[in-house]
């Protein structure tokens, strides 16, 4: 081997080592910021039979893993159908599971959310005394996260939960107006956003 190569190997080299230590940074911030919001540690960590990155408490059901790439499958469909291609792959995502803080609704059905600070939604009818109960919640948009509940039944609301949560950042990396205009619901709206 000449030494250009010997040099270009090493450029090369520790371009890749230092991408990888990036990526691990941002991995570390995004989860301090889940762990944060949610008040759990995310101790365990898997790729769905698909490839999404899973941060949960415990090994998730197959049926929760299969759910969320159902979820992400059904997002890249609808998204693909409004013409959004960016961020489309099971890789691009990071879900964490979460402790539900309630299991059941007002109402009494099933539905396990969680608790986070009140926020844009102090005053609403969503207001608890400080705090909303929380289907899902964008953690983070690059690496692209973000954090729903755990559940031991009714998987097909978790694929809802992770198309729903997954609409905000295809629409963030697709369509800053749009996400501008859905970004909360606060101010009215709801899901789906994309149809």
């Amino acid at each position: 081997m000449t030494i250009v190569k010997h040099i270009k190997l090493f450029i090369l080299a520790t371009v890749v080592m230092f991408s990888v230590v990036e990526v691990r940074s941002q991995n570390r911030l995004v989860l301090a910021e889940a762990e944060r919001v949610t008040g759990d540690r995310f101790s365990y960590a898997t790729k769905s039979p698909r490839g999404a990155n899973i941060y949960a408490l415990n090994r998730p059901s197959a049926a929760m893993l299969n759910a969320i790439d159902k979820g992400l499958t059904d997002l890249f469909s609808v998204a693909r159908k409004n013409g959004y291609t960016r961020r489309l792959r099971y890789s691009d995502y990071s879900i964490f599971i979460a402790k539900a803080d309630r299991t059941k609704d007002s109402e009494g059905n099933y539905s396990p959310d969680i608790a986070v600070g009140a926020a844009q939604y102090a005053g609403t009818d969503y207001d608890q005394g400080g705090f909303i109960y929380a289907a899902g919640m964008v953690i983070a948009f690059d690496p692209m996260a973000f954090v729903i509940a755990d559940h031991n039944t009714n998987t097909s609301r978790v694929a809802d939960l992770v198309r729903y949560e997954g609409e905000h950042l295809v629409l963030y990396h697709n369509d800053r107006r749009r996400y501008a205009e859905t970004a909360d619901h606060s101010k009215g709206g709801g899901h789906p956003i994309l149809n």
